[in-house]
């Protein structure tokens, strides 16, 4: 049975080559959509959603009734221990960039963050977005998906 929407296998084999984690912030401010990960009823969740980076803090907004809205909002102390990933990955050669940062979600609460924030970033979504999300870093990776050598030491072609 064939599938619609078989893959193609990349050309050439891949290397991945880890990034030090100036490298990996600024390609993280380099792209607006990345995925947010945290945990909902003891599992993990993912939910996409756009940011800005500001002083090497992830910044998003969420709204009324979302889970990480709820998370954050009863969270003492450090806050809540989320991930957030994004990446870009030409789905074609499968060469690219794919960074994931592990820290601490805060809700913002400050009135004039607040709306600094809400004039930095407009939701992609058509919904109303309410509250604002700071996610500190704690561990920073980060990973370049580049061809691999071949066997006469130089690159396959992509």
């Amino acid at each position: 049975m064939a599938t619609e929407n078989a893959q193609q296998p990349a050309a050439g084999p891949r290397q991945s080559v880890e990034l030090d984690s100036a490298a990996t912030l600024k390609l993280l401010g380099s792209v607006s959509l990345g995925r947010v990960v945290f945990t909902q009823h003891a599992l993990p969740t993912i939910r996409p959603v756009n940011h800005v980076l500001e002083d090497g803090d992830i910044i998003i907004r969420t709204h009324e009734g979302a889970a990480l809205t709820s998370h954050t909002r009863h969270a003492g102390g450090e806050g809540v221990v989320v991930a957030y990933e994004a990446d870009t990955i030409d789905p074609d050669t499968h060469l690219g960039w794919s960074v994931v940062v592990t820290g601490y979600a805060h809700l913002v609460t400050d009135a004039a963050e607040v709306a600094r924030y809400r004039a930095m970033l407009r939701p992609w979504m058509n919904r109303t977005m309410d509250y604002t999300v700071r996610i500190r870093p704690d561990l920073v990776t980060g990973i370049r998906l580049t061809s691999a050598p071949g066997p006469d030491g130089g690159h396959e072609a992509s």
